[in-house]
């Protein structure tokens, strides 16, 4: 790992394998989507269509 200064900012130069460790660590640390049930997924597909059909 090495860094490097360009215009007073400091940006660090490391190995393309480590970084493609750490970018699927960050990955999965993010909020998986919430699963809804029968009757929240019903209500919410009704939502939708009367939005987009208030659209047009």
């Amino acid at each position: 790992m090495g860094t490097l200064v360009i215009d007073k900012k400091k940006f660090v130069v490391i190995e393309e394998k480590k970084f493609e460790k750490l970018e699927l660590l960050a990955a999965q640390k993010t909020a998986s989507a919430k699963k809804l049930s029968l009757a929240e997924g019903k209500k919410l597909a009704y939502k939708l269509i009367d939005k987009w059909s208030q659209g047009k």
